[in-house]
């Protein structure tokens, strides 16, 4: 799928979370508790062009509960995508809808 090939940093996740004033740290912080990646592995990540795909394989640990992720995103359900990369790529589509529209951070990291 295209989706899988496109780089991390151009999926324009700040642009979307800053139009709606919240921060690039608490963005840092979703994709930080959903993969295990650091706040500078992170900025690594957006200053490369690796894939989306690279992205997801090379993380650190990702989070056993992403399971409790659920709704839709892009008119898809997030608990039945089948593909387990496009599972995780809707993950964080989701995570990052709920910090934008201003969802409290310890219901988006499912606390």
């Amino acid at each position: 799928m295209k989706i899988f090939e496109m780089t991390f940093a151009r999926m324009a996740y700040v642009n979307k979370v800053e139009r709606k004033q919240r921060t690039r740290e608490e963005l840092d912080e979703v994709i930080t508790w959903l993969t295990g990646y650091s706040e500078e592995e992170i900025a690594l990540m957006c200053d490369s062009q690796l894939t989306m795909r690279y992205f997801f394989e090379q993380a650190p640990t990702y989070n056993p509960k992403a399971d409790l992720i659920t709704g839709v995103i892009c008119g898809v359900k997030v608990q039945s995508v089948k593909d387990p990369l496009m599972k995780k790529i809707r993950q964080l589509d989701k995570l990052v809808d709920e910090l934008a529209k201003g969802k409290a951070m310890d219901k988006i990291k499912r606390g």
